[in-house]
């Protein structure tokens, strides 16, 4: 192989294995991969990767590195949709369609473009190209796609390619690896929070791991949800929770709060702080920020609703303040991570004087102290399970402000990642009456 050294590309496979044992993330590993090629003397003019989780909540990623350019990087998160047309006239599509691992073509600045992406190439002095496909699993439904271009007088030569399909094998061990510890990552924010999460990574797996935190709370819940459910049916009823958690929870999972876990149709969020008074400040302040964005929402929801001549979602809200306890419980074999305690007790039962009150926000008195604005005290209140009565307070939320922040908690689509275009199409094809369609639309 003229110019290129086998040790060196032999070298390039070692450091792929090396960082699928090590859990180098996916971007440092494709990123190294095409910086050592092109070290090593490969004549690689053009890389393109990408990878598909196929989850509705994790992440994708593509990546396109170009010889001295550097490498660029796209975040994708899945949404339903049809599939570009792009992807319909793609390599990748082509060799799903016609159930190929490769394919190669020349690539002739004088002759018609056979795909719309070699135009591209075309401009970057392409003269030959191999795509490729490589699942994770039989079942396809994580995988790998990318092509290889080369700006080479000859194009690819035989010993080339016979590296490269070498190299492509410890790249998808190391690929696999990024990307299960990736979804590990994902699958732990998404079912626990944050940093509920990040403490199970880190090792508080065992019954019991846990400390004792100061936190602001929220508990949040649906009104007359049981009645909703029995006269509207399953569909209606989880349809109309998915509406409420959209608008009422999102904002309590930004600006240092966290969402801990949903409570049938409510949920509990927490904003750890300290236990000196500015450190509670921001806290509770924050908190309140989060209820004047949530209740906002919730109006602008209603009124969608009545619109759809949809009758309106009630909701509760409670506000405390104070100490909880944060950790594992449950059975030696199944657990959950979660904040439990007297507290957590007490800002329920807030949440709950809601519908005596016919207030939608409740606070406690320790919680109010750490805030600005307006507030009505609502009398005295003996709560379930506490010695003395307590002051509560329900507030007047135009005298209240809210970070300027409106679209941090909105989640943003970018579309699907080309793996995980040819990943669905591969799934529809294999459907004998999606295949039928699926042509139908190339026409």
């Amino acid at each position: 192989m003229a110019d290129v050294s086998s040790i060196l590309l032999d070298r390039v496979a070692d450091w792929l294995t090396q960082s699928s044992l090590a859990g180098i993330d996916l971007e440092s590993v494709v990123r190294g991969l095409c910086e050592r090629l092109a070290a090593a003397g490969l004549p690689i003019k053009r890389v393109h990767l990408s990878f598909s989780m196929l989850h509705p909540l994790y992440d994708a990623l593509g990546f396109t590195w170009e010889r001295g350019g550097g490498m660029s990087v796209e975040k994708f998160r899945s949404k339903p949709g049809d599939r570009p047309e792009r992807f319909l006239r793609s390599p990748y599509y082509h060799l799903i369609s016609n159930n190929l691992d490769h394919l190669r073509r020349r690539i002739d600045k004088s002759a018609p473009s056979e795909f719309p992406v070699f135009d591209d190439l075309k401009e970057l002095g392409i003269t030959d190209y191999i795509a490729f496909i490589h699942n994770f699993e039989i079942d396809t439904s994580r995988g790998m796609i990318g092509s290889w271009s080369t700006d080479a007088p000859g194009g690819f030569s035989e010993d080339m390619i016979a590296a490269l399909l070498k190299l492509q094998n410890h790249l998808a061990v190391a690929a696999k690896m990024a990307v299960l510890g990736r979804l590990a990552g994902n699958m732990l924010t998404t079912y626990l929070g944050g940093n509920a999460g990040e403490r199970v990574l880190s090792g508080q797996i065992k019954r019991g791991d846990g400390e004792t935190i100061r936190a602001a709370l929220v508990m949040a819940d649906m009104r007359k949800s049981t009645v909703l459910a029995e006269k509207e049916g399953r569909q209606v009823y989880i349809d109309t929770l998915n509406q409420f958690f959209d608008a009422i929870a999102a904002p309590f999972n930004r600006n240092g709060g966290e969402i801990l876990s949903f409570l049938g149709d409510g949920f509990l969020a927490v904003y750890p702080c300290g236990r000196h008074k500015e450190p509670s400040e921001v806290a509770c302040q924050a908190a309140m920020s989060a209820v004047v964005k949530a209740t906002r929402r919730m109006k602008e929801l209603n009124g969608e609703r009545k619109q759809n001549g949809l009758g309106p979602i009630g909701y509760g809200i409670g506000l405390h303040i104070g100490n909880v306890m944060f950790g594992n419980v449950g059975l030696r074999d199944r657990l959950t991570f979660s904040a439990f305690g007297a507290s957590v007790n007490e800002v329920q039962r807030l949440q709950e004087l809601t519908k005596s009150y016919r207030h939608n926000v409740i606070a406690s008195e320790a919680f109010v102290g750490y805030t600005n604005g307006s507030w009505t005290s609502l009398g005295q209140e003996k709560l379930r399970g506490i010695e003395d009565a307590i002051t509560v307070l329900s507030p007047d939320l135009s005298k209240h402000t809210a970070h300027k922040d409106e679209s941090a908690f909105e989640p943003s689509y970018d579309g699907l990642s080309d793996a995980e275009n040819v990943m669905l199409l591969h799934r529809d094809a294999l459907d004998p009456e999606r295949k039928a369609a699926l042509k139908k639309m190339l026409q």
